[in-house]
């Protein structure tokens, strides 16, 4: 049995904890992925969003045509594209994982991990130990074991999820998606530019449901224009041979549907990987859904055990994951003057087409929440940029409450929302009210972000 100073299980978000500070500490470093460095780099925020901006790009004489601006429609070779974005990718990650092998003080075991006790774990036929250990674990995608047919499937190699189906050959002439979130909103977005007639197949009726139903709405209104939308359907059966693969569906009519594609891409969700460590072996608490529960220190129902990112932030979102390594590394390093992870709201963006932005409660939340609040709709047309745009579609909506005027809900559909987004998060962060928000700087006249200054002026909080 070995015993170590700390253990860090996960090269993702946890592998940026071991810096220099902790050169004269023994530590282990565990991950079973088959790519060192976590989702984010190899499969999730990274990879995607460099295939989203040839994408957007491809769109380009479809934003020209209103403005009087006509180009020949544009192509792309998914395999260049492809070779370009993993060809940086994948010597990041080699690069990585080399970098650890060989640091002195570090043991790399590249398999997976299992609790078999309180701060016991077995990894690689070996028993070990350590006074400190970290969970940073992560997510893996999900399948839907209620459709007939899909486990087998997926030995047709014309099955895919979020993992696998950037590394593709070829560019599918027809690929069915089986979900409406962020995950199905960016792909169908970056097939469909490419050229792909993508069908989107979702029970729910609308995509992006969890974003605020005004921003719901207007996304599933703009994605039925590029893609085929199939919603309020069941999926029922999938089939696939050497040739293609079938999807058998259920409309909310009862009518029943056989949908044909060259590849199934499923984006149906992610689960932590907490059962995959068998943490409760390790008397560690998770919540029913699998996520490790942690306190504001990032402190799991075990001394001595933290967890951070997917496997245990619902959210799965990497500037999360990034935050609450740097709360755990502190934590580690001055465990006298623990530090706690306050940070709020939390954003996230799509980047779909169009991108779409999101911090703190929806309309509907704050309404539940017995909030009394103002809100406003905020078009993106009533600027002069959105002007210079021809925007008709977007908008950022705001909602605050009337007796503190704080922003209680920030939400942006458009161009540059991920980007609009942020003086309304650092706002909603620092406790600045709607009327100093609104007039207490100056706002760059025509730029786009005129139009959260008119958000906020719209609210009718200044008074």
């Amino acid at each position: 049995m070995r015993h170590f100073d700390l253990i860090v299980i996960g090269s993702g978000s946890g592998n940026s904890i071991v810096d220099d500070r902790f050169a004269d500490w023994d530590v282990a470093l565990i991950d079973d992925g088959p790519r060192f460095g976590g989702t984010c780099l190899n499969y999730g925020c990274i990879p995607t969003k460099m295939f989203v901006l040839p994408a957007d790009i491809l769109r380009a004489p479809e934003a020209g045509a209103p403005l009087g601006v006509f180009a020949p429609q544009p192509s792309a070779d998914w395999a260049v594209v492809r070779d370009r974005i993993f060809g940086r990718i994948d010597p990041i990650s080699t690069g990585g994982e080399m970098w650890r092998a060989e640091a002195a003080n570090v043991t790399l075991y590249r398999d997976t991990a299992r609790f078999t006790g309180e701060g016991t774990l077995e990894v690689s036929g070996e028993t070990i130990t350590a006074d400190r250990i970290v969970i940073a674990a992560g997510s893996r995608c999900t399948s839907p074991a209620s459709i007939a047919g899909l486990d087998e499937a997926w030995a047709s190699q014309r099955v895919h999820n979020s993992d696998t189906v950037m590394r593709i050959d070829e560019l599918p002439e027809r690929l069915i998606i089986l979900g409406a979130g962020f995950i199905a909103a960016e792909f169908a977005h970056v097939f469909s530019a490419f050229g792909s007639h993508v069908t989107v197949v979702a029970r729910s009726g609308a995509m992006l449901r969890r974003e605020d139903a005004e921003i719901s709405r207007r996304y599933t209104a703009a994605a039925a224009r590029h893609v085929d939308l199939r919603l309020g359907h069941s999926t029922d059966r999938v089939e696939a041979d050497a040739d293609r693969v079938r999807v058998h569906t259920t409309d909310n009519g009862g009518v029943q549907h056989v949908l044909e594609g060259d590849l199934l891409l499923v984006a149906t969700g992610r689960r932590p990987n907490s059962d995959r460590l068998a943490v409760t072996v390790g008397g560690i608490e998770v919540d029913p859904l699998g996520f490790v529960v942690v306190d504001a220190q990032q402190r799991t129902s075990v001394e001595g055990v933290w967890a951070v990112g997917d496997v245990s932030n619902p959210s799965m979102l990497k500037h999360a994951a990034n935050h609450e390594a740097r709360i755990v590394q502190h934590n580690l390093l001055h465990p006298d003057d623990p530090r706690e992870n306050t940070l709020a709201p939390l954003p996230h963006a799509v980047f779909g087409h169009p991108q779409v932005a999101a911090a703190g409660l929806t309309e509907a939340e704050a309404r539940a929440a017995g909030h009394d609040i103002a809100v406003a709709v905020q078009e993106y047309g009533s600027t002069a940029y959105g002007w210079a745009l021809e925007d008709t579609e977007s908008c950022v909506k705001l909602i605050a409450d009337k007796q503190t005027k704080q922003v209680l809900g920030a939400h942006i559909i458009g161009p540059q929302a991920s980007s609009l987004i942020q003086p309304l998060v650092q706002g909603m962060s620092t406790g600045v009210d709607v009327p100093t928000m609104a007039r207490g700087q100056y706002w760059i006249h025509p730029a786009l972000t005129e139009v959260v200054e008119n958000a906020l002026l719209s609210l009718g909080l200044e008074a």
